[in-house]
């Protein structure tokens, strides 16, 4: 017999076992994205359209340097898990795991290119 109740056994659990999981990364990262995106768009919109040295030099502090940073992984990330729910209600079978290890390959790729152009800046 066993002793668990039915909410019991369902909590933290969507219908495939992982949707709740799912739904509170996005609802968490976005909360974070909503409070790094416009930061970061003010510094980045800052250094729009000034000379190379300057922009290097904007980049090269910290703040900016370690918020790009945040932003690169968190958006990312953010996109490879809302790519993956996307895919997930519409594509069935093999395709559907392949471009699920697609959009992750993409975001993982956009993460290392960015992260690598900003530690050649810091650096």
């Amino acid at each position: 017999m066993r002793y668990l109740t039915a909410r019991k056994r369902a909590e933290g659990k969507g219908a495939s076992g992982t949707g709740t999981e799912h739904h509170w990364f996005m609802q968490v990262s976005a909360v974070g994205l909503a409070f790094m995106i416009p930061v970061w768009v003010y510094i980045f919109g800052s250094t729009l359209g000034k000379p190379h040295a300057e922009v290097v030099a904007t980049f090269a502090r910290p703040f900016p340097a370690i918020l790009t940073g945040l932003v690169l992984f968190v958006g990312m990330r953010h996109f490879a898990k809302g790519a993956q729910m996307m895919i997930e209600d519409y594509a069935h079978g093999s395709t559907k795991k392949g471009l699920i290890m697609l959009a992750i390959s993409i975001s993982y790729a956009v993460i290392a290119v960015g992260i690598y152009a900003l530690a050649k800046i810091a650096l």
